[in-house]
């Protein structure tokens, strides 16, 4: 679905760089050594974002526990596999493989258990996995699996060269594999030449920010180096972002309108109240959860 585009996105005041943040290194699952970017202090700010994890190891003992059956509710996760092969299964009776370039993305709603299970025991195993909240009136609602293979989404290739992957919401015309209409999310893998540019649009107020995982590139005057998440400023007037790639390079850019609700979070569970947590909790050890 790749296509040449020579429409450019008018971008007439770019954001700055809030800041730059290198993460945390933590494990999950059953010991997935992993880089967690956007973490739960960064909620608030990057609403309505909860989390961004990213993995990458060609060591098997980083990533061979997987992620055995664990629950969630209240949000949608996106998995994205640059490279490896991961399994899902979950409570509702969904199953698929995710391989490399390929998207997962599953609303948990009301609640599911799922499992994410490597499906190699050599190479390389290289991704991303965003935590995307749920506005209030949608928490509980049914839940919602689908598996984009690589080939399945959309992308095109900009006039410098730079070739952009779209996953969601919309980029120089190009409408991408899912669409939400609270949230907004946009989530771009842009992979830039050396000594090329992209700009992309972006609404006032909505929330942004990328993660450089190859090379190094700048907004401005202010380089992002790889394994390092750029958080875009909130200016107003601003209406969108201008990357340059010093060198050849690849992030993916996310953005999305906050809820500006309020976040009450217990491990994989994510609501609007404390009542609404020990609810989920008590659903999960009674086994209603994943029903």
């Amino acid at each position: 679905m790749t296509q040449l585009t020579q429409t450019r996105e008018h971008v007439q005041h770019g954001r700055g760089i809030e800041r730059v943040v290198a993460g945390q290194a933590v494990m999950d699952g059953a010991g997935v050594k992993i880089n967690r970017v956007l973490t739960q202090a960064l909620q608030r700010r990057l609403d309505p974002f909860l989390m961004l994890d990213a993995f990458a190891s060609d060591k098997p003992n980083d990533y061979l526990a997987g992620f055995p059956a664990h629950p969630h509710r209240g949000f949608e996760t996106v998995s994205y596999m640059i490279a490896g092969r991961m399994r899902h299964k979950d409570s509702a009776g969904h199953e698929g493989l995710l391989s490399s370039g390929g998207v997962q993305w599953m609303t948990a709603g009301r609640g599911v258990i799922h499992s994410e299970m490597p499906e190699q025991e050599e190479g390389a195993m290289e991704g991303f996995q965003l935590w995307l909240n749920l506005p209030a009136r949608d928490k509980m609602c049914q839940p919602w699996y689908r598996d984009f293979p690589n080939a399945e989404l959309p992308r095109y290739t900009s006039a410098e060269g730079v070739t952009v992957q779209v996953i969601a919401g919309n980029s120089h015309g190009v409408a991408g594999a899912v669409q939400r209409d609270v949230t907004e999310p946009l989530y771009l893998d842009i992979e830039l030449p050396a000594g090329a540019s992209f700009s992309q649009a972006l609404p006032e107020g909505h929330n942004a920010f990328f993660y450089t995982y190859r090379g190094s590139v700048r907004v401005g005057d202010k380089a992002v180096p790889a394994a390092r998440m750029a958080i875009l400023a909130n200016t107003a007037g601003a209406d969108g972002v201008h990357i340059h790639a010093d060198e050849a390079s690849r992030l993916i850019l996310i953005a999305g309108r906050p809820l500006n609700e309020a976040i009450a979070q217990h491990g994989p569970f994510v609501m609007n109240t404390e009542a609404q947590l020990l609810e989920a909790i008590d659903d999960y050890r009674a086994g209603r959860l994943g029903e």
